[in-house]
């Protein structure tokens, strides 16, 4: 039972929050790429609605996230809250139907023909600002001259 809210909780917050990076690719234009602690997604070069997925970051972040959640949940358990398994199926249900909700849509999106899938970051970045995002916020895009003023067009 542990091991399915760990599983739950960590699918919900990495879907839900993210780490962004906007970083120049060497060779390249200035991007924004997505994953806590490595970036593990941007934006496809080769059309506009296609995503890059890094299989080794994803796979490192998401054991990194499962691993946090593991830890909180065995904590709480060790405080011995008398929850009776009744209590704790109920529980697991109500996490779960929102979490196949946001999988699911998730899913969708993965699921583009146009998405393109390796297994290693195939370019160097050069990172120039780091934030933190919940799914549903927007951002402006960072100034490129301001890393860059000499090409920064004349008047």
């Amino acid at each position: 039972m542990k091991w399915k809210f760990a599983f739950l909780f960590s699918l919900i917050s990495f879907i839900t929050f993210d780490k962004w990076w906007y970083a120049l690719v060497v060779d390249g234009t200035d991007e924004f790429l997505y994953g806590f602690p490595l970036p593990y997604t941007c934006r496809g070069f080769h059309t506009s609605m296609s995503e890059q997925f890094f299989l080794i970051e994803f796979l490192i972040d998401f054991a990194l996230c499962f691993l946090f959640w593991v830890t909180v949940v065995l904590a709480i358990t060790r405080l011995n809250l008398n929850c009776t398994e009744r209590i704790q199926k109920i529980a697991l249900t109500v996490i779960s139907i929102p979490t196949i909700i946001v999988a699911g849509i998730s899913m969708l999106y993965l699921l583009n023909p146009d998405n393109l899938f390796y297994f290693k970051r195939p370019f160097n970045i050069e990172i120039m600002e780091t934030g933190y995002k919940f799914v549903w916020n927007t951002m402006a895009r960072p100034d490129y001259f301001k890393y860059h003023p000499e090409q920064k067009p004349r008047k």
